[in-house]
C-alpha cells in the first residue's frame, strides 16, 4: 500500500491511491518501467469462405489462418462448418468470448438458406416448433421463406450442424447456408473473405 501511496505506480498514465481492478486493456507502470502493458481489444467481423474450416490450427487443411487477410492475432467467436458461410466474429478479447460462449442460447444468429426442393408448410412448421437432432429437440425458432427454394432462420442455439441436420430429418438437403447476423452484427455487403474492424462492443451488445 506504501507503494501505492507514493504515486509511483500509474495506472493507464494516472497514479492510483487503493487497490483497484485490472482489466485487459490496462497499463500498469511502476517507477517508469512497465510493470503490465494494455493489451489493444480487436473486433473483427470477417465473411468466411465456404470451404474453410473455422480453425486456426495449420495442421488442418483449409484452416483459418491460411486466408485472414490481417496480421492481428485474434481467434474466431463460435463456429461455422466447413460446407456454411458468412458471418464469423473474430477478437483477441478473452473476456467477450467468454460471455458469448455463456449466453449462448441467448444470441440470436440469422442465416439464409437454400435447398434442393420446393419448401411446403410442413417444412416450415416443423422447423420452427423444433425437430429431434442428436438425442435432443432443438429449440423453438423463427423462420420466414424468401423463395420456393429458401428461407431465413434465427436460431439461439448452435448445436453441431444443427440446420443442416433438421433439414435432412425433413428429407430435405441444403445447398447454400450464409449466416447474415450474429446477435447485433450485420454481415452488410461484406464479399467472400472480405472483413471490416468493429468499434468496442460488450457481450450484451453482440
Amino acid at each position: 500500500m506504501a507503494i501505492i501511496l507514493s504515486d509511483t505506480v500509474l495506472v493507464n498514465n494516472e497514479p492510483v491511491c487503493t487497490n483497484i481492478e485490472l482489466t485487459q486493456t490496462d497499463e500498469v507502470k511502476y517507477e517508469g518501467n512497465i510493470l503490465k502493458e494494455g493489451k489493444k481489444l480487436i473486433y473483427v467481423a470477417f465473411y468466411k469462405p465456404r470451404g474453410i474450416e473455422t480453425t486456426l490450427n495449420e495442421g488442418i487443411p483449409d484452416n483459418l489462418k491460411l486466408i485472414l487477410p490481417f496480421e492481428d492475432e485474434v481467434f474466431p467467436v463460435g463456429r461455422l462448418d466447413k460446407a456454411s458461410e458468412g458471418l464469423l466474429l473474430l477478437t483477441n478479447d478473452g473476456t467477450l468470448y467468454d460471455k458469448i460462449l455463456r449466453n449462448e442460447h441467448k444470441t440470436e444468429k440469422e442465416y439464409i438458406v437454400t435447398v434442393d426442393k420446393k419448401i411446403d408448410a410442413l417444412f416450415l412448421t416443423s422447423m420452427a416448433s423444433g425437430i429431434k437432432i442428436m438425442g435432443k429437440m432443438t429449440l423453438p425458432c423463427h423462420i420466414e421463406q424468401i423463395n420456393e427454394y429458401t428461407f431465413k432462420i434465427i436460431l439461439v442455439q448452435g448445436l453441431n450442424r444443427q440446420i443442416r441436420r433438421m433439414c435432412y430429418k425433413l428429407h430435405y438437403e441444403v445447398l447454400s447456408l450464409i449466416r447474415v447476423r450474429i446477435g447485433t452484427i450485420q454481415l452488410e455487403n461484406l464479399q467472400s473473405g472480405q472483413y471490416r474492424f468493429l468499434n468496442n462492443i460488450k457481450a450484451g451488445e453482440v
